[in-house]
This record gives C-alpha cells, sequence and structure tokens, in this order.
C-alpha cells in the first residue's frame, strides 16, 4: 500500500496564478492538467485515467460538461466546465492535434505515448511550485485540495463541499482543506459587533 503524504492547497491566489503561468510557459498539457485539477475538485487519479473524448465531442469540440465514475469512489461524478478549464483544454488540444482529435488516447499522454503518470504529475506541479518560491509540500493532491480551499473561502457552503468531495462529515472537509487557526480567529477579528 502506498503512503500518501500530507501536502497542503495553494492558498494565495498570486501563488495559483504563477503557478499558471509559469506551467503555460513550458508546457500547455501541464497548464491544462493543473488548471483543469483546480477548477474540477478531480482525484489525480481521475485526472489522469480522462481520454479525449471525456471532454470534446465528435466534431472535437470542448464539452460544456465531464462525466466520468470516480475511480476510488466508483460513483459518478457529472460537472459543468467553467470558461477556464474550457480555454486551457481548447488551447493543449489544438496545440496536440494538427488535424483532427483522436477521442480514445489519454487526455494528459506521456511523452512516451501513454496515459502520464501519477509520479511525473508530482514531479511537474512541485517543480513548478518550486520554481515560484512556494516551500509547502505540494504534490497531485494539492489540485484537489485548492479546488477545495478557495471555494470554501468564496462562500461555498461546507456541507456542499463535503458533498462535491465525498466526504463523510463538514469537519473532514475543513481539515482536508487546511483551515488554519489563524482563518479561524479571524473571523473572531473582523466581526467587532
Amino acid at each position: 500500500m502506498r503512503v500518501m503524504e500530507f501536502v497542503q492547497p495553494i492558498r494565495d491566489k498570486r501563488q495559483v496564478d504563477a503557478m499558471k503561468k509559469i506551467l503555460k510557459s513550458t508546457n500547455l498539457r501541464d497548464y491544462c492538467l493543473f488548471v483543469l485539477g483546480i477548477n474540477s475538485g478531480l482525484r489525480v487519479s481521475d485526472l489522469l485515467s480522462l481520454r479525449v473524448g471525456d471532454v470534446v465531442d465528435e466534431r472535437g469540440k470542448v464539452n460544456d460538461r465531464i462525466n466520468i465514475r470516480e475511480q476510488k469512489t466508483g460513483k459518478t461524478k457529472d460537472f459543468p466546465l467553467g470558461e477556464t478549464s474550457k480555454k486551457a483544454l481548447r488551447d493543449y488540444l489544438t496545440s496536440r492535434f494538427t488535424k483532427h482529435v483522436v477521442r480514445d488516447e489519454p487526455l494528459f499522454r506521456s511523452k512516451k505515448g501513454g496515459a502520464m503518470q501519477r509520479s511525473q504529475a508530482h514531479k511537474v506541479m512541485n517543480d513548478a511550485a518550486r520554481a515560484i518560491g512556494i516551500t509547502d509540500r505540494i504534490g497531485t493532491h494539492t489540485l484537489r485540495k485548492t479546488f477545495a480551499y478557495h471555494a470554501y473561502m468564496s462562500g461555498t457552503d461546507i456541507t456542499r463541499l463535503q458533498k462535491l468531495l465525498n466526504h463523510s462529515s463538514p469537519s473532514i472537509t475543513l481539515a482536508y482543506i487546511g483551515i488554519t487557526q489563524q482563518e479561524l480567529d479571524n473571523v473572531y477579528l473582523s466581526l467587532e459587533l
């Protein structure tokens, strides 16, 4: 059994933007993986198992929604794609396919031709994080945690987030997204009724 390293979300939106910028300038596949990961909340195993046909229709147009069966839970997950994710997919697929889209290929393909591996995705995310000065532990699960953290901080109800992440309780979701004591303290300090 593999031991999972505890990783953090990327809490600072400026760091999220810097990660996007560095990944986009070096590799559109890696940029697309990052953007789709932080905007969908999918586990890396589900991201890496996506096929091109999961995100585009028969004409090669990016879908408005993704519908997959989660590997870990076996549950169906159906969700809309925002414009940022759709644009990242369009840019990536346009650079990858010059004539027609091959729908049965892995979406995130390795240089060897098969699906990108978790270890490769981990290295890509870590290298980009270190390049922009992030010193926290970063891994592939950081994408999912970043999605959840920013959804919560933008006002998404914790029980909705719990359902999106398939967690058993709100307290598990709060611990998962790494809400810090300082963030909890700020509720008291900012209220001042």
